[in-house]
Formats: structure tokens, C-alpha cells, sequence
């Protein structure tokens, strides 16, 4: 629901509010608020121009020449727009004027004519063009009568006003309209509610009877009202009729449409408008579908109905899909003059069911399906009708005609102030909760602390003694709420350190794709020393095992991780990726006499595809680097983003030239790669990648404080360089001995391409890095950036026999 602070302002006074307030009482009250945004970018220098005259430009078809009255002079100016007209009244943005999107309006020459300004389209003005009045989508916007000339377009625009973005829960559709929202905001600020005028003067003799309704299935429609207005005038809107539609999301029509959607967002009341005069009788009959019976609705689709739907029919064929969509041949047109205005209330089961089938998803449909105000629904047609003798001149007959079965009984919820303490935990006395029901408006009756509460019909959520309790709370303020113990706790629970974080590797794992795995925690003898990475150890047997295979304590968790791949694999999931957070196993005892060590690890294996071909990109399959990024972020995660490098590993279960043992402050915490051809054909699996990491060391080392660099504020020089090394000289060697060797002004190395390809000598790799210098306070000479990357090159020539690469 996008609701209009302007509008709002109309019902309650919200005047010394700010939209921002506004937005956090709601969302403390329970009504969420998503977003508050302005209508449009800050804009001036644009006013309402009066064109006086047009001519074809002298060297140009497409364009004219236009004499405009800006309210302070006469501007001449170039415009494009093929609806451009003399007479009319148009948005002009003045030179010096700034528009949306930073567009800079400025005196100039367009063929050699001059131009002093802009004619502006309502896209021009920040407007999206799925609300702009299809006359105006490809055009300048024309003004509807009543704007002065020289005044301020965006006033007349009320391109200034607020709105704020509701996000709704399905038992609050009361705020589903600009009066349940003054409700809300009115009982939050302790306010009046002021409603609109609904008087409207009828015509002609009550006798006469143009229209008849009836309803074959009472539980259907309780309620249909049908009247007629004559006399009517089609035409545009007035110009703050049409503002507030746009900025409640719907596009302005004409002015008996608008009508209809503006009752529909006033009142969460949905209404419909018939040409009487194409209507086809002057009988109204509510019914279900025929089985197959076809109409063709305002979007000129035929559609196949069926006795699941209800349908409004001229006593003959269906003219409107009920709750839904009107039929197109009774569509209000521009030479209508008879309006037959439909006001009803509908079981929502079957607009629910309609609008679903048919996929015709209607601010209409969504008010029914969630509910509405039914017996508010006589309100919201008198207003209607006073809206239609106003802006179109129309007159509404006294011949109306009324369906009404509606349930007006009361509902009345009974609550006690004792029993609202002992659910909220709140020291409410009687009066208190009596200024509740005051400011919500909620008639009630009290006696001795009992309450009988009327609830209104707008506020169809309540039904029983909890819900009046929840109301009570957030009124009084949720966050006013004392925190307390359950009875018998004598200090509050809170997670330590080590479990925030395993939740955060869980959480972060997850995040990233792979699934959590719980495997047995015991293993067979054979997998004791496999994965080993945490130094020697001895076996750990249990003393009575259920099994051979479970007889052992584990020692790593990669042995079960890869039983888990090798299990989806003969299952055809080729593409698996899962973790485990878990303690292994160790003694330092051959013979065991005490209580074995126990370790906090975590674990993944990762094998097949790590994400689908798309229409721009190839599809990936898992890499070192893949697995290795997942561990990076990981780090990152927990704290241990700084002084962490990955060394070539010697773990004979590893791929010897894609893995590397992982290192944090120069501790050795685990390790990353690719499992040995050997082994990985021992579990019979594909390719597969694999991390362990020492949990229990990242949580009980002491963490480096988070350190803030701020955004440089001079230019960086980047400098590209490759490197000829011997084939067995590692990567981060190198970029280590330049790091160091660069420093201080050498701020950022990366590695971006290896190459041993046909063009290197034998037992020689290209590696190229990209160099970052800069100086956080100042500009950095060129001379002190060559001298700084002289020393790199000369430091990495020296030490790793490196050369510059030619090609």
C-alpha cells in the first residue's frame, strides 16, 4: 500500500509529524513500513506556462516554435512534442532549471532558432511513465483547468509530497486504504480521524426504475448496490485527483474511472462503472457462471468461465467478472452520459478463486480476497456519487436500487484489565486501558474491570481476548514492554563465544550452497590416519563397538564427508556440496589412560558443477580456487580476514599441485584442494575438493580489532608486470617479497594471469600481477611511484631470479 503524506493529512493532522516519524510509530505499532521517498528529485525553476502560439520551426518538420507566458515574461521555445497545442497549459522548466536524472535546462539554439527552456512531459518530471495518462505517454503533459499560470508546477504537481511504502500483513487489509491508515496513524498519535463529505443531493421521482437488482445466492453478494448518475461529462480529472492516484501507483483514466479507483484507495472499497446506455437492460442479476459461458473482459480477452465464478449479468450475459474485471462492451467511453455505479460486497472465496484462474491480479481482486469494511460499503457509494456530481457534473437519481443481507449484528470481545496484565506483563491499571480502547476507537462498556469492546466492522482481525491484548500492547509501545525471567531463572542465557561462532560457519556455509552433513562420529581403524592434519596421534578404540567399521574415535571429518559424495554419486547426484561442523579425536597415548582430546573442526567436500550454464554465461564446474574462495570468505567471516596465506601442502591424501596447507598469524589451522587421483579413486567419486579447518584454534586465538582505511581521496597508478620464474617457485612467494618490498606506497598486489604455455622456455611460468601505488594524503609524484616499482623489480630479479617477460 503506497500511501500519500499530503493525502493522509486530509483525515488526520499529520502537519507537525514528519513522514520519517510518521513511518517509525507505524512500524513500532506493528504496521511495517518499507520505504519513505519523495515523489520525485528535488526540482525548481519549473513553472505552469500558458502557450499563446504555435508555428512549424522554419528548418525542422518535427519540431515548433512555441510563445509561452511563464507567468513573469514570455518565453520562446523549441518544442518536439506532437501534442503540443496553443491554449494550453504545460509544464516549463525554466533556464537554469536542474530535472531529474541531473538533466541542466540552459538558453539555446535548436536549428537556428532560440530556445529558452523546456516543455516537460510528466517522464521529464520524474513521473514513471506506467502511471502517466496515455495521452500524455508519448507527449508534453497538458493541465486540466484551474492552474494559475507563473505558478509552481511541481506545487500543482504535488511532485513535493511523501510517500510511504506499507508492507502489509494478510490480517491488518484494514490498512489497506487511506481511512485505515488514518485509523492506525490516528490512534498511534492520539488523534481525531475526520472524515470525508458524503452528502449527495438525489434527482427525479423515487418511483421510477431504471435498474433492478437480484442475487440468486445471498452468501455470494449480501450486499450490491446500484445507482444511477445522468448527465455526465467525460473528461480528464482534476489535476489533484490525478496527483494522488499516480502516487497511490494507478494511472489516471478519466474522470468517472478515476472516480472509482479513488473510493478504492480511500476506502479499500472496490467499485465498478457501467455504461448504462451499453449495458444491454435495465436488470441486474448476480449470479454464478455457466459451465463454459464465455465473456470478454476490459482487457479484450475472451475468457471461458465456469459455476466456480460469480458474475455480474445484464439478466442475460455476463458484463463483469465480480470482484475481478468489468466486461468490455459496458466499458464507460467517452460519449458515455449514464453511469450505472456498482458498490457490492463478494464472498472472497470466490473472487480468490476467479482471480487466481484467471492470473487478472486487480487492486480490486486483492481488497476482497483480504477484506473489506461491509458495512461501510453504503459510505463509500454516496461518496462516490458526490465525487461524480462534482467532477462531472452528473445527477443521481433517487432510483436506485439495493441488494442488502448483511450480517449488522455487533461483535463484542470481552477482556479483563487482570487478564491483560498477566499476558503482557504489564502494570495497566483499568483507566489506562480504557484510554487504549479510546484512541483506537473502540466503543466499550466497563464495570469492575471487565470490558465488553465493540469492535468495528473496519477491523475484521479481531475476534477473541488475545487479539484485544495485542492491541492494548501496541498502543502502550512494544518496545515499553519490561524484559523479565521466567520464574526460577537467576541470570539470563546467552550463546559464548564458541558457539556465535560455529553459527556463524554454519550459517555462512549454508549461505554459500552447501549443505550441513551429520556423520557418525565413529570410524573404522583404516580411516584412523587418513586426512590427518593436526600432527601424529594414536587410535582411540571403543571399548565396546557395535561394529568393525564404527570400533574407531575419528580423526578427521573429510573420511565421512567423501562416504557422503560417493553415496549421492551412486545415486546420480553428480553435483553435491556439503559440510560438517564437528569434533575429531586425538590421544598422545598409545595405551590410553585418561580422557582423549577432543577438537572442534569444520569440513566440506564439493564435487560436479557449481553453478548452471545461464544465457550469458558457461557453466562452472568446481575448481581449487572455488573451494579455496569459499575458505578465504570464511576467514573473513570469523574475524581472521588479515595475515592469512595458503602454502603448497605435502598431506599424502592431497593433490600434490592443487592444494595448500592454511595458515593465520602463522599458525597452522587447516588445509584446502583437490584429494589425490588415488585416493579419489579409492571412493570411486569424481573430482572433488575438500577444506578442514582447525575450528577450535580460529575461536581461541586471540582476533585482530576490525581496522578502518578510509576511501582514498587521491589517485591511484596501477602498474601490470610479468614475471618469468622458474616453474617451481611459488606464486605467493613472489607476491609476498613484493608486498613487503613496495611498501609503503605499494598498497595493493594481485595475481591475475599464470602461463606456461608454448611460448615459455622449459621449467619457466609467467606470472603477472597487477601493482596499486598510492598515497592516502596526497597526490603520488610519478617519480616516487617509478623509484617504489624499481625497487619491486629489482628486489624479485634478485631474489627468485626473475626476469620481465618481452611477450
Amino acid at each position: 500500500m503506497l500511501v500519500s503524506y499530503e493525502w493522509l493529512n486530509e483525515y488526520v493532522d499529520v502537519r507537525d509529524v514528519t513522514p520519517e516519524e510518521t513511518a517509525e510509530r507505524l512500524t513500532r505499532g506493528g504496521i511495517e513500513v518499507d520505504a519513505v521517498y519523495k515523489r520525485t528529485e528535488p526540482i525548481e525553476s519549473v513553472v505552469v506556462g500558458e502557450i499563446l502560439s504555435v508555428e512549424k520551426h522554419p528548418e525542422a518538420d518535427k519540431l515548433n516554435v512555441c510563445q509561452v507566458n511563464t507567468g513573469s515574461g514570455e518565453n520562446q521555445i523549441v518544442c518536439g512534442a506532437a501534442n503540443v497545442a496553443a491554449g494550453t497549459k504545460v509544464a516549463v522548466a525554466l533556464p537554469g532549471a536542474v530535472l531529474p536524472g541531473n538533466v541542466s535546462i540552459s538558453s539555446t539554439e535548436l536549428r537556428g532558432v532560440a530556445s529558452e527552456g523546456m516543455i516537460c512531459s510528466l517522464q521529464e518530471l520524474g513521473i514513471e511513465q506506467k502511471l502517466v495518462a496515455k495521452e500524455f505517454t508519448d507527449g508534453i503533459y497538458i493541465f486540466p483547468d484551474g492552474v494559475e499560470t507563473g505558478s509552481s508546477a511541481v506545487e500543482a504537481l504535488q511532485l513535493h509530497d511523501t510517500v510511504l511504502e506499507l508492507d502489509l500483513t494478510p490480517n491488518r487489509a484494514d490498512c489497506l486504504s487511506m481511512l485505515g491508515t488514518a485509523y492506525e496513524v490516528a490512534s498511534l498519535l492520539d488523534r481525531k480521524v475526520t472524515h470525508p463529505n458524503t452528502q449527495v443531493e438525489e434527482h427525479g421521482e423515487k418511483t421510477e426504475l431504471p435498474v433492478s437488482v437480484s442475487v440468486e445466492n445471498e452468501k455470494d453478494a449480501p450486499y450490491y448496490n446500484a445507482r444511477v448518475i445522468s448527465n455526465i461529462k467525460i473528461k480528464p480529472s482534476p489535476v489533484w485527483m490525478q496527483n494522488r492516484l499516480i502516487a497511490a501507483g494507478i494511472r489516471p483514466i478519466n474522470n468517472a474511472v478515476d472516480i472509482t479507483n479513488y473510493i478504492l484507495i480511500e476506502y479499500g472499497q472496490p467499485l465498478h462503472a457501467f455504461d448504462l446506455d451499453r449495458f444491454g437492460s435495465r436488470e441486474i442479476v448476480v449470479r454464478r457462471a455457466e459451465m463454459n459461458e464465455k465473456m470478454v473482459t476490459l482487457d479484450e480477452t475472451e475468457r471461458e468461465l465456469s459455476p466456480e465464478y460469480l458474475v455480474i449479468t445484464n439478466g442475460t450475459e455476463p458484463t463483469a467478472l465480480a470482484g475481478v474485471m468489468g466486461g468490455s462492451f459496458s466499458e464507460v467511453q467517452e460519449d458515455t452520459t449514464t453511469i450505472l455505479l456498482e458498490t457490492a460486497v463478494f464472498d472472497p472465496a470466490l473472487v480468490r478463486k476467479a482471480s487466481k484462474d484467471m492470473g487478472l491480479r486487480s487492486e480490486s481482486s486483492v481488497r476482497f480476497e483480504k477484506g473489506i469494511d461491509h458495512l461501510r460499503a453504503d459510505e463509500a457509494a454516496d461518496r462516490a456519487a458526490a465525487l461524480l456530481v462534482e467532477l462531472a457534473g452528473g445527477e443521481v437519481q433517487k432510483s436506485g436500487s439495493v441488494h442488502d443481507s448483511r450480517d449488522r449484528s455487533p461483535r463484542i470481545v470481552q477482556t479483563r484489565t487482570e487478564k491483560l496484565h498477566t499476558m503482557l506483563g504489564l502494570p495497566l491499571n483499568t483507566e489506562e486501558i480504557a484510554a487504549v480502547f479510546d484512541r483506537l476507537g473502540f466503543p466499550y462498556k466497563e464495570a469492575d474491570g471487565t470490558f465488553d469492546v465493540e469492535i468495528p466492522s473496519r477491523r475484521w482481525d479481531i475476534f477473541i481476548e488475545a487479539d484485544l491484548a495485542e492491541e492494548v500492547a501496541r498502543l502502550y509501545g512494544y518496545d515499553e514492554i519490561p524484559s523479565t525471567l521466567p520464574a526460577g531463572a537467576l541470570t539470563p542465557g546467552s550463546l559464548t563465544k564458541a558457539q556465535k561462532q560455529k553459527r556463524k560457519v554454519r550459517r555462512f556455509l549454508e549461505s554459500a550452497g552447501l549443505n550441513e552433513a551429520v556423520t557418525y562420529s565413529l570410524t573404522s581403524p583404516r580411516m584412523i590416519e587418513r586426512f590427518l592434519s593436526g600432527g601424529p596421534g594414536y587410535p582411540i578404540k571403543v571399548t565396546m563397538p557395535m561394529s568393525e567399521e564404527r570400533s574407531t574415535m575419528r580423526s578427521s571429518l573429510v573420511p565421512h564427508l567423501l562416504d557422503v559424495i560417493q553415496y549421492n554419486q551412486n545415486r546420480q547426484n553428480a553435483d553435491t556440496a556439503v559440510f560438517e561442523v564437528g569434533s575429531v579425536f586425538r590421544s598422545t597415548e598409545e595405551t590410553l589412560t585418561g580422557q582423549p582430546e577432543e577438537f572442534e573442526y569444520a569440513a566440506g567436500a564439493v564435487t560436479g558443477k557449481w553453478s548452471e550454464a545461464g544465457w550469458r554465461t558457461a557453466r562452472q564446474e568446481t575448481s581449487f580456487f572455488t573451494v579455496k574462495g569459499i575458505v578465504e570468505n570464511l576467514l573473513v567471516k570469523l574475524g581472521w580476514g588479515q595475515d592469512v596465506r595458503f602454502e603448497r601442502t605435502s598431506m599424502k591424501d592431497m593433490h600434490p599441485g592443487r592444494s595448500a596447507d592454511i595458515y593465520a598469524q602463522g599458525t597452522f589451522i587447516g588445509y584446502v584442494g583437490q584429494i589425490h587421483p588415488l585416493v579419489q579413486k579409492e571412493w570411486d567419486i569424481k573430482e572433488t575438493y575438500v577444506f578442514e579447518l582447525h575450528l577450535g584454534k580460529l575461536i581461541a586465538s586471540k582476533e585482530e580489532p576490525v581496522a578502518y582505511t578510509p576511501i582514498p581521496r587521491f589517485p591511484s597508478i596501477t602498474r601490470d608486470i610479468a614475471l618469468v620464474v622458474d616453474t617451481e617457485v611459488e606464486a605467493g612467494a613472489v607476491q609476498k617479497a613484493i608486498e613487503e618490498t613496495g611498501s609503503p606506497l605499494l598498497k595493493h598486489v594481485s595475481l591475475f594471469d599464470v602461463y606456461d604455455g608454448e611460448h615459455m622456455e622449459a621449467g619457466k611460468k609467467s606470472l603477472a600481477f597487477s601493482l596499486i601505488y598510492f598515497d592516502p594524503d596526497r597526490t603520488l609524484a610519478e617519480e616516487e611511484m617509478q623509484q617504489a616499482h624499481q625497487n619491486v623489480l629489482h628486489h624479485v630479479e634478485k631474489t627468485f631470479h626473475a626476469n620481465l617477460r618481452k611477450q
